[in-house]
């Protein structure tokens, strides 16, 4: 539990003594009610008791130790010897943690600490100095009403409890997400939110033998739309015998209100043994594989042995992945769709606005931006919608990539760069600004079979990426005179199945 023995035991001690204080003692001249303590005198004592007392005598003190075991309170728990209502006032003073623990001692004692009353104590000293209060008298009678049949629901008050706490702390992040940045079209506090949440992402690997591996965040690399995380300590003889990858979003530090179990785990990404992979480039010591859909995993050339797991993650509704979902199904967050107009023959078409990035763990080599883009009727081919960013023909558009195309690694002992190879981190929005298709992924550049036109001299390359969404294709050339890559044709294509499902259209 992670409200600890000693929390618990003081908590419930001070309970007997509030519980001791307010018990008022006996009048004069009446007798006191008999309890049934050690060393107390109770209804099984003799009334001969006083004057054995009087009598006085070593004797005496021989016969009162003999008559000690009779003087015992029948066998039985604690609980089970004081009425309800004294175990339920006692239990009114402790705090909610306490309660959840010591609901697990016995059947009786998880019946009273559900109890209503007691979980009604503690909403309203906590919240109801925050809630609004109705002025007039009809309406406070129209929420009494109301009140003493939602009074009547076992455990009513314990589920307000936990809901609004819940609530309270998913308002406080939710407020820092509100605001968005009109460059990337995504929340500006994603990062900060974040750390400020102290969030981590662990890895859940099983082997074909039936193994579980759990892998703990060795460090994160946040860019403006993305994170790159990445474990390190991995003892894995091969990737091929790794069975299944489930990536966990874990809160490390809960709200102390909440603080009655072990971190909770949200389900972000599974990837199974058939998903598909591909090795995307390699080093000396190296090797990149890709598993689909973002998955990296170092492989150690002439060994096997796996060294290192990366994945990028996008930004787009990051946080509720890490937060909301449970240990065995990710979130699913309500769909929002845009309001379909009948009039307007491209919708769907035009409007749209994409961010692009090529980065690595520590630079970005290429951001790009680009609003209004469109597509005419006659550009959708095999079921997709042609969307240009730079075009071939359009000199002004065309643009170099800063630094070299790689992608650092690093292991426990050793760490290198493998060339040609990089996150790309997409976010295509609607004519509305939001968030139509989100995308980040490893790529690598390979040679062009068939070299586009284009009016530079020098080796053509393609980059390209693909999903169900739909795919993007880069075309570059390599400058040997400045030693680096020009970027001179950018398509996406999205799935007309999307868009209509999107929109909500039919055809």
């Amino acid at each position: 539990m992670a409200a600890g023995r000693g929390e618990f035991y003081s908590s419930v001690a001070e309970g007997f003594l509030r519980l001791s204080a307010q018990l008022a003692p006996p009048a004069p001249g009446t007798r006191a009610p008999a309890l049934s303590s050690r060393g107390v005198p109770g209804p099984g004592r003799r009334q001969a008791e006083p004057e054995r007392r009087r009598a006085g005598g070593r004797g005496r003190g021989k016969k009162r130790g003999r008559q000690l075991p009779q003087a015992e309170p029948p066998a039985g728990k604690v609980e089970t010897r004081l009425p309800t209502e004294i175990l339920i006032k006692i239990l009114s003073y402790l705090n909610a943690p306490s309660l959840f623990c010591i609901s697990h001692v016995s059947k009786l004692f998880l019946r009273l600490a559900n109890d209503d009353v007691v979980w009604q104590k503690i909403y309203m000293s906590e919240f109801m100095s925050q809630t609004w209060k109705p002025r007039t008298a009809d309406v406070l009678e129209t929420k009494g009403v109301a009140t003493e049949m939602e009074d009547q629901l076992v455990g009513h008050w314990k589920k307000m409890y936990f809901r609004t706490v819940a609530g309270q702390e998913m308002d406080k992040w939710r407020r820092e997400l509100k605001a968005k940045s009109p460059y990337t079209g995504l929340p500006r506090q994603t990062e900060w939110v974040l750390r400020n949440l102290n969030m981590s992402w662990e890895l859940t690997v099983h082997d074909r033998s039936g193994s579980e591996s759990c892998l703990h965040m060795s460090r994160a690399h946040f860019s403006e739309s993305s994170v790159i995380v990445c474990w390190n300590k991995c003892n894995f003889s091969s990737h091929r015998h790794i069975a299944s990858i489930q990536l966990h979003g874990v809160r490390k530090e809960a709200p102390k209100s909440l603080k009655i179990g072990k971190d909770w785990r949200s389900l972000i990404l599974r990837v199974d043994r058939d998903s598909p992979r591909r090795v995307i480039g390699k080093d000396k010591l190296m090797k990149l594989v890709h598993v689909s859909p973002g998955v990296i995993i170092g492989v150690w050339r002439g060994q096997g042995n796996v060294a290192f797991i990366m994945i990028s993650l996008h930004f787009h509704k990051l946080v509720e992945k890490s937060l909301l979902g449970s240990p065995a199904c990710p979130y699913s967050g309500p769909v929002e769709r845009p309001l379909s107009c009948s009039w307007d023959p491209k919708l769907g078409l035009h409007g749209y606005t994409l961010h692009f990035v090529l980065h690595n763990t520590g630079t970005a080599i290429m951001s790009g931006h680009s609003r209004q883009l469109s597509c005419r009727t006659v550009q959708i081919q095999h079921g997709l919608l042609e969307l240009r960013f730079i075009n071939r023909t359009n000199v002004s558009q065309h643009r170099s990539l800063s630094g070299n195309v790689n992608l650092p690694w690093k292991s426990d002992s050793l760490e290198g760069s493998v060339e040609n190879c990089c996150i790309m981190t997409m976010t295509l929005l609607d004519e509305s600004q939001e968030p139509f298709w989100c995308v980040s992924s490893p790529i690598c550049i390979r040679m062009a079979e068939k070299p586009p036109r284009s009016d530079y001299s020098g080796e053509c390359f393609l980059m390209d990426y693909r999903d169900a969404d739909g795919k993007v294709k880069m075309e570059l050339v390599w400058l040997k005179e400045e030693k680096q890559f020009f970027l001179f044709g950018l398509t996406v294509y999205v799935s007309v199945f999307k868009v209509y499902k999107y929109y909500g259209r039919s055809s």
